[in-house]
């Protein structure tokens, strides 16, 4: 078992990679704490929302598609559940942050397979959108949340020694995989990002699923902001800002091509991890911000020349 898992290192290195960032950080940081139970909650608290975004990423990805509004509408939905929870309460906030993924994710895939629209041009659109309606109806000021009964279940919670937000990213993560590997709706999806043409002769209905899979897309990043609402007790528009590029990175660095018709959702997740691993590293290495910027470019590099050699293998 081993040898196989070594004779397809390409396969395994995010596995790898992730495995002697941690030896390296442990050994270089052990003095800083690295290894302190507390901080190592804290990446996953802090991996999270960018994990359940990459989850769905993996799926438009895979379908041959990319969702660069993810950061945006997350910030918005921090803003919408925000509000609705002010005005209702947290049933109200949690329909208003539904309610915002679901709009922009129809919107999105009306966009990209009704108009023909490339769906970078479209997300790249709604980033901008999003992020300017989530300024305009909060006068960019913090929108306070006010039920600890909300915080404690989207993010702010912890279950014994568990946070709550890594059992979000767990069962998410459980049904993605399932979902992607063991569905009908998965294999129709590997297979219209593999090769739409051939897809759509063998009778599946390509549009329908790159609809789809950005309606969830939008969904996920809905959610995360609604975990960053309640990690956070307020929602701001600043929030999930710059995130889409640490979730594509995920996704790619977990094995998924930007080129269609490949992913792993656990290989994400670990990805995902990975990068929030180097970010903590970092920060406890005493990087300026700006070189943690540089390091994180790099992460992106990495990830489409993993993604290639893939594709090449």
């Amino acid at each position: 078992m081993a040898n196989a898992f070594f004779a397809n290192w390409r396969q395994n290195i995010i596995y790898i990679g992730f495995v002697v960032i941690f030896l390296v950080f442990a050994v270089t940081l052990a003095d800083k704490g690295f290894l302190n139970p507390n901080n190592l909650l804290n990446i996953v608290r802090q991996t999270a929302m960018i994990a359940v975004m990459a989850i769905a990423m993996t799926f438009v990805l895979s379908a041959g598609e990319i969702d660069l509004s993810v950061g945006a509408v997350a910030g918005l939905a921090t803003v919408t559940v925000a509000m609705g929870i002010a005005a209702g309460g947290p049933v109200v906030g949690v329909g208003a942050g539904i309610a915002t993924g679901l709009a922009v994710g129809m919107f999105n895939g009306w966009l990209t397979t009704r108009i023909g629209i490339p769906s970078f041009l479209t997300t790249l659109a709604m980033m901008g959108i999003a992020k300017g309606v989530a300024m305009w109806i909060s006068a960019t000021a913090a929108v306070p949340i006010l039920s600890p009964g909300y915080s404690w279940l989207f993010g702010g919670g912890n279950l014994g020694p568990v946070p709550v937000l890594l059992l979000w990213m767990a069962v998410l993560g459980g049904l993605g995989h399932i979902v992607l590997r063991r569905s009908t709706f998965g294999r129709r999806v590997l297979a219209t990002g593999g090769g739409e043409t051939a897809a759509r002769y063998s009778g599946i209905d390509t549009r329908a699923i790159k609809f789809q899979v950005l309606v969830m897309s939008s969904l996920a990043a809905a959610l995360a902001g609604m975990l960053y609402a309640g990690r956070l007790q307020s929602g701001r528009f600043q929030l999930g800002e710059g995130d889409e590029l640490s979730v594509i990175a995920a996704a790619v660095l977990g094995g998924t091509s930007l080129f269609g018709g490949k992913g792993t959702v656990i290989g994400t997740i670990v990805g995902a991890l990975m990068i929030g691993l180097i970010n903590n590293g970092l920060i406890l290495m005493g990087l300026e911000f700006s070189q943690q910027l540089i390091a994180r470019g790099g992460i992106i590099i990495l990830a489409v020349a993993l993604s290639q050699k893939r594709m090449a293998s």
